[in-house]
């Protein structure tokens, strides 16, 4: 008999625990904000929410959606050679928010006549790469089989940055035509 009831209450006790995780609402409290690109250029944007660095665009959905408290919120959408793209909006509890990102090139860009090439080999890859604190794009983009970051020749201070992690800093001084290879692990910070 006591092993009969113990049984009845496990089951019981492990019906209810799936019914918790599985038949649960959506999420009531936390507002959801979606990003659409129209073109690899904005898909491969860096995406600041409330002046911090998220990732970017083009990773920001699945797993790594953007959940955001309720409230009014800034977002910027940053790419080299572009003019940068901002949105306030407020977000309601529970809300789906989508923002479609066009971006534009940017008339006052200027590039260097003489260029070096830098590799970076950064774990994760979904890190930003920053070159004298201007988003340049993140760590997949110059890490593969003919796949580089052109700069200008001379001395450029390089992060690299992704939350949840410690922030890699270094300065470089580039000759022209000099190919360059960055590898690094970022470390985990610490809570």
């Amino acid at each position: 008999m006591l092993k009969r009831s113990f049984l009845l209450r496990v089951a019981l006790l492990v019906g209810m625990t799936l019914g918790i995780a599985f038949g649960l609402p959506a999420n009531d409290i936390l507002g959801e904000v979606k990003f659409v690109g129209w073109s690899k250029t904005e898909k491969l944007a860096g995406v600041w929410i409330d002046g911090q660095y998220v990732g970017y665009l083009g990773e920001l959905k699945g797993s790594k959606k953007l959940l955001l408290m309720p409230g009014e919120h800034d977002v910027a959408f940053k790419q080299s050679g572009y003019t940068d793209v901002t949105y306030h909006f407020a977000l309601n509890p529970g809300e789906k928010y989508t923002i479609k990102v066009l971006m534009d090139r940017d008339p006052k860009a200027v590039y260097p006549t003489q260029t070096a090439t830098v590799k970076i080999r950064v774990s994760p890859n979904r890190a930003g790469v920053f070159v004298d604190g201007i988003f340049a794009g993140h760590v997949d983009e110059f890490d593969g089989p003919g796949q580089a970051m052109l700069v200008g020749a001379g001395k450029h201070q390089i992060e690299i940055a992704l939350p949840g992690y410690e922030t890699f800093r270094t300065e470089v001084n580039l000759l022209p035509g000099q190919n360059f290879k960055l590898e690094t692990d970022l470390f985990v910070a610490p809570a």
